[in-house]
């Protein structure tokens, strides 16, 4: 999936990845996507509780290794 801007949140424990991608997300336009890594097995949960707190949308996300992987949408 395409993507506008990318986060790089590895080796970032909570609640870090989720303030730096707000921060990310306030400085994009609306329906802009963002893409996330981590590695904050924690991050699952804590982006799909963002996304329903917030109302941008959790497109997608994925696991590869240590690695997890979100794409959000810009309300």
């Amino acid at each position: 999936m395409e993507f506008h801007k990318e986060l790089d949140a590895r080796g970032l424990n909570c609640p870090l990845p989720i303030l730096k991608a707000k921060k990310a997300l306030a400085e994009m336009e609306t329906g802009e996507v963002l893409k996330i890594v981590a590695t904050d097995s924690g991050s699952v949960r804590d982006f799909q509780a963002f996304a329903k707190q917030t109302g941008n949308a959790l497109l997608a996300h994925s696991q590869n290794g240590y690695e997890f992987t979100f794409l959000m949408r810009r309300k």
